[in-house]
């Protein structure tokens, strides 16, 4: 049965400079969004919400839905990542509560964009992405729970 792996990313910017969280991962140091897998009784913007938390300590909703990315990795593992855009007014101090985080920086696009170390090529199709300044209302994604919550 074919099964997709769903997961949420948030593009935090601030101040013309871009959150990103870095793991270990077979030795060595990736980055990536903040982001991580859908779970059971969550809807999409509640998963960007809750990893934005524990990968970096800061309690916020996604200001916009930016895009959905299809991907299939190369061992062949499908994904759908949806892509949240949350706009700071300021840089934040971070504090990771995901102990697979080894710290939070704040980069450049550019250092992104050119980064040899970026944990899948999502990483930087999510920040061009961002790049083209399309925002779509978070009412753009149609989250029906049953029974209503």
């Amino acid at each position: 049965m074919f099964k997709p792996h769903v997961t949420v990313a948030c593009v935090v910017h601030a101040q013309g400079q871009f959150l990103v969280v870095e793991e270990t991962i077979n030795g060595k140091a990736l980055w990536n969004q903040p982001a991580g897998h859908l779970e059971a009784d969550e809807t999409l913007v509640e998963a960007a919400s809750r990893e934005l938390w524990e990968e970096t300590g800061i309690s916020a909703t996604p200001d916009a839905f930016v895009r959905m990315h299809q991907w299939i990795a190369p061992d062949k593992t499908p994904f759908l990542r949806f892509l949240f855009a949350v706009d700071l007014a300021q840089v934040c101090a971070t504090e990771p509560h995901d102990d697979d985080i080894d710290r939070c920086l704040w980069v450049s696009a550019e250092e992104i964009l050119t980064a040899s170390n970026l944990r899948s090529p999502l990483v930087a199709e999510s920040i061009r992405a961002w790049q083209t300044g399309e925002r779509y209302p978070l009412s753009t994604i149609g989250e029906f729970n049953w029974p209503f919550r």
